[in-house]
């Protein structure tokens, strides 16, 4: 039982993920089929989040290249599209897979 104990305590949970929002915002962008995007505002009304938070939690994805954001047009009339990407696909997936371990449930 310690054994596992340190075993666990050692797995490596990304850290970007493992944030509230930001699993919010990449579970709900995991689940759109590969290569579809959202826009900034449908995501906002979806996750209920300020507009402020959903940026900056957004913007720490785009760092780590869990998200791509394509904006279009400049103030009030700009439209900012967000999709996941690739990498992000497989972290989201690692990183499920890393809590599923740690919690003892099957994949």
């Amino acid at each position: 039982m310690a054994t596992e104990l340190v075993e666990a305590a050692v797995v490596d949970v990304d850290p970007v993920i493992h944030a509230v929002s930001r699993l919010r915002i990449m579970t709900a962008l995991v689940a759109l089929d590969p290569g579809t995007t959202v826009t900034f505002s449908r995501l906002r009304a979806l996750l209920g989040m300020t507009p402020g938070n959903l940026l900056a939690q957004l913007q720490t994805l785009a760092a780590a290249r869990y998200v791509s954001l394509d904006q279009r047009g400049k103030g009030r009339g700009s439209t900012t599209s967000i999709a996941v990407t690739p990498e992000g696909r497989t972290a989201y997936a690692r990183y499920s897979q890393t809590i599923r371990s740690l919690l003892g449930t099957a994949a």
